[in-house]
């Protein structure tokens, strides 16, 4: 064998070796093959679609709120978003400059947006038509337009509350927000193939996944019933100088929710320019004392308990006596009620007598039906943010706790609550669920979803119910309700006057005015509950400032529910003989026209009446406006006099004040008014002018 030669043994095994390396190899490469193609291949494709593939969102159309007939409360209109596509935009700086006049926007911030490392990046959404119209006309590569659907409410900022109001994205408040899945929709898609540089190959495929809409809604809400309801809460703020007022409106024997409103509102158009406090739903959220609306609970509870009984005799000396406190009626200063029977108890709403009755229930007892009634606990209604109350604990519930709970004291309430305890109380004793949607629609029209009256529990007899039913009619046609009597209608209701608490204490000026009834009593179809927070004009009683804006609106939503008169052919109006004011404080006289049926009007800084008319002794038909003055009763030529404010009084009433004070009026527009000038304490001769503008609720519709 020659040097260096090499054996065939050797050879053998290099080739040997060679070829399990190569088998080897082959294996691995198999497998590897196996691996991205079985494996890790749906992984890949994704991968690699997402490369060649970019897409445009197509945004859901929501889904339109109508009120119970139909109305649109709120709708959706397509409008464009401005987006950009960074790997096609050549120039950032040049395309920044070319629009940032347009979209009223920095050219600092446009660049940051082109400049992004992001295939398709947001520029600015939900433009109007004229300015996407202009971005059209510039041309400009790697500027787009998606379809995006704008919220718009065509009836401003009526139900602004029960509404809500959608930003960008999402629901950010009432119905937008609780029912934010259900209205949203599915987003859809414009998909587009793209070469390496993220331009859009001229022949590529393109797809479109289209968005599906979110369902409409039916509310329970009529728009004429929230629009009368929202009227007259503007005339009530105006005129009494309330911090707010609220009303809520419901059918008490299915629990819908006819009306729900708050003023001051907002225009959930502009949500934005409006403090988000003003956002809230105060009917369901905020807490306050009752006051004598919640002696309802109290009169129900001992009628179902048998310790009632409407003609056992009562003396009421003015104040009661609990566990060594003096608990005072609001007929003290008189020195009470005197002798009556139980059924004036609760016409004069008579604090003693419905102690009397809270001690006979006792502690387990009352607020046994306290809880049953639903306070204390959240009643349902779909909307966000609703409010519990505050009741005492057992432990806290002594002897004071339990006579103050029985008339209304101490406890804290929502609107909701009181509401629907009431409505409890009106329709035979069943507690409902108070609900805000009536039906769920798809975009044909077909009912997806309907929801259905829902009783809680069973809280009185259908007898109890009746009788709590004719008491409150009789409070209102012979008793403090008598402001909220309407001819020709059995209503029934109940007033309430509750001073606030502040930091622990009652603040002697600050108090919660009232009403809460029904009609018709016998087969109630509507039930309402009005409340003025803060009035600073006008007498400080629920009878002289509730009452009256609850009858308002009631006169005109039973007109608009074609429900009938009660008119017998012998039935006449009826009429009350003004008593003489003169030289009475506002307090007295709010008093002596508690039960009369007759509404006191104020003008003057003062406290003692000087002036009234009608004169004393004039025989007026009920509800009357009795106008007193309380300023300086010796006027002449040769004086000057501070005006009053005469916002929220009526031309007529504006004309007396000021023909008392000797001073001429100038009048323009019609309703109440809002501007006065000279403005209030101002200094004039007698004898001058003072121009007034009067507006009504209408006007600023």
């Amino acid at each position: 064998m020659e040097k260096g030669a090499i054996s065939t043994l050797t050879l053998k095994k290099r080739l040997i070796f060679l070829f399990f390396l190569f088998t080897f190899c082959i294996f691995i490469l198999i497998g590897r093959l196996a691996w991205i193609q079985l494996v890790k291949a749906e992984e890949l494709q994704d991968e690699a679609y997402e490369q060649w593939n970019r897409s445009i969102p197509v945004t859901a159309l929501r889904g339109t709120i109508y009120d119970r007939n139909k109305k649109i409360l709120a709708g959706s209109a397509t409008a464009e978003t401005i987006v950009a596509i960074p790997k096609q935009i050549e120039n950032p700086e040049e395309t920044a400059g070319a629009l940032s006049s347009v979209l009223d926007m920095s050219e600092e911030r446009l660049k940051d947006i082109f400049t992004q490392d992001r295939s398709l990046v947001y520029v600015k959404r939900k433009v109007e038509d004229e300015v996407s119209q202009k971005v059209r006309e510039l041309e400009l590569s790697g500027i787009d337009f998606a379809k995006e659907s704008k919220r718009f409410y065509p009836s401003g900022s009526l139900a602004s509350h029960v509404l809500g109001f959608a930003g960008i994205d999402e629901g950010l408040a009432g119905i937008e927000f609780y029912y934010e899945d259900t209205l949203k929709g599915r987003d859809g898609r414009i998909i587009y193939q793209s070469d390496a540089r993220g331009l859009q190959m001229p022949q590529g495929v393109q797809q479109y996944i289209p968005s599906e809409p979110g369902y409409d809604m039916v509310l329970t809400l009529d728009e004429t019933i929230q629009f009368i309801v929202e009227r007259e809460l503007s005339k009530a703020r105006l005129e009494y100088d309330a911090s707010s007022v609220i009303a809520i409106a419901i059918n008490p024997q299915t629990g819908e929710v006819l009306s729900l409103a708050k003023k001051p509102d907002y225009d959930p158009n502009n949500y934005m320019d409006y403090p988000a406090e003003s956002w809230q739903i105060t009917p369901i959220f905020a807490t306050f004392e009752p006051g004598s609306t919640f002696k309802l609970v109290t009169l129900a509870a001992a009628i179902e308990e048998n310790m009632y009984r409407m003609d056992e005799s009562f003396h009421c000396p003015g104040h009661a006596t609990v566990a060594g406190q003096t608990i005072r009626c609001w007929t003290s200063h008189k020195g009470g009620h005197g002798s009556i029977d139980f059924l004036e108890v609760v016409h004069g709403s008579c604090n003693p007598g419905f102690i009397t009755l809270g001690q006979r229930l006792e502690e387990e007892k009352l607020f046994r039906y306290i809880h049953a009634f639903g306070f204390g606990s959240r009643t349902g209604i779909d909307l966000p943010g609703e409010g519990l109350g505050i009741l005492f604990s057992p432990e806290q519930v002594g002897p004071v706790e339990l006579a103050t709970t029985s008339f209304g004291q101490g406890v804290s309430v929502t609107p909701i609550q009181q509401i629907m305890a009431v409505a409890a109380m009106a329709n035979g004793g069943k507690l409902l669920e108070p609900y805000i949607v009536k039906e769920f629609l798809d975009t044909d029209g077909n009912v997806v979803k309907r929801n259905e009256p829902e009783v809680v529990r069973e809280v009185l007899s259908s007898d109890t119910s009746e009788q709590v039913s004719w008491i409150m009619e009789k409070v209102v046609s012979e008793g403090s309700g008598l402001n909220a009597f309407i001819e020709g209608y059995e209503i029934a209701g109940k007033t309430g006057t509750a001073q606030k608490v502040e930091q622990g204490v009652y603040a002697p000026d600050k108090n919660i005015m009232s009403f809460v009834g029904f009609a018709p009593a016998d087969d109630p179809e509507i039930l309402l509950f009005v409340a003025v927070d803060e009035p600073k004009s006008g007498p400080m009683w629920a009878s002289q400032i509730a009452a009256p804006v609850f009858r308002n609106m009631m006169v005109d939503i039973l007109n608009y529910l074609d429900i009938p008169r009660k008119v017998t052919e012998t039935e006449e109006a009826r009429t009350v003989r003004a008593p003489d004011l003169v030289d009475s404080t506002i307090d007295d006289a709010s008093i002596q026209l508690q039960t009369k049926g007759l509404i006191l009007k104020i003008a003057g800084e003062g406290d003692l009446i000087t002036k009234q008319t009608p004169k004393p002794g004039a025989v007026v038909p009920l509800q009357t406006n009795i106008l007193v003055y309380t300023g300086d009763e010796n006027i002449d030529d040769s004086v000057e006099v501070f005006l009053p404010d005469l916002r929220g009084k009526t031309v007529r009433e504006v004309s007396e004040i000021l023909n008392w004070m000797g001073l001429h009026l100038n009048s323009y527009g019609s309703g109440v008014a809002v501007e006065q000038d000279p403005p209030p304490d101002t200094q004039v001769e007698t004898g001058s002018v003072v121009n007034v503008e009067f507006k009504s609720h209408a006007d600023d519709e």
